[in-house]
């Protein structure tokens, strides 16, 4: 087991929860009138009507297919039915679409903030920079581990090491050794994925604490027109 393997297995990860963690704490603390998307809606509106809502659901699927795979062992999923090759199916098919959309949201957010609207590009901070080159390289290295391996490969299934890894970290006893086996596309990726929860405080991702769920259960406001004198 090399020393890359350890720094990045078994140190990195504690290191980018931590940062994680009390980044969210500090910035809670110290920019609560920053805890939000910045929104720049008012210097354009139609790309973002449809850049957001694809951005933001794509995440949230990809989000859930993570977990379900990576936190979910594959002993619990057999025991209520759900076979390897079907668990398969489902994680290629649904995860290639998830992965499909998200990946547009974030191009289309990208071509907005960087390219079309120069304006939006001179508001942005550096945390966010550094947020969407991560996204960039994640989105990318993510989508080729899939379609290599999974679509047009033999397969590979990511809960017997990376799944066993994450499970590992947890419970204070990283299973470096597991990780360091998985192929290096694979390794590449989760480790940039704790890269980006590592600068998740210093961005606007930070705005996921503040989604208004009480939206949910609030009365309705009724608008009524006003009465003509």
């Amino acid at each position: 087991m090399s020393w890359l393997s350890i720094a990045l297995f078994g140190v990195w990860p504690y290191i980018a929860l931590t940062m994680f963690v009390i980044g969210n704490i500090w910035r809670w603390r110290t920019d609560q009138f920053g805890w939000t998307t910045r929104t720049s809606e008012l210097s354009e509106k139609k790309l973002l009507m449809w850049a957001s809502p694809i951005f933001h659901f794509g995440m949230l699927a990809v989000l859930i297919g993570h977990l379900m795979g990576l936190v979910i062992p594959e002993g619990w999923m057999t025991s209520i039915g759900v076979s390897p090759e079907a668990y398969h199916i489902m994680a290629v098919s649904l995860g290639t679409v998830a992965g499909l959309v998200f990946t547009l949201g974030v191009v289309l957010l990208i071509l907005r903030r960087f390219i079309l609207k120069t304006r939006i590009r001179l508001v942005t901070r550096p945390g966010d920079i550094v947020m969407y080159i991560l996204l960039g390289l994640i989105i990318i290295i993510g989508m080729t581990a899939t379609l290599g391996y999974n679509v047009l490969g033999p397969g590979y299934d990511y809960r017997e090491s990376i799944g066993v890894w994450l499970r590992s970290i947890f419970m204070a006893n990283p299973a470096i050794s597991v990780m360091a086996a998985a192929p290096w596309i694979y390794q590449l990726h989760a480790a940039l994925a704790l890269g980006l929860f590592a600068v998740w405080p210093f961005s606007r991702l930070v705005h996921m604490w503040s989604v208004p769920v009480g939206y949910l259960t609030r009365p309705p406001i009724v608008y009524r027109q006003a009465a003509r004198v």
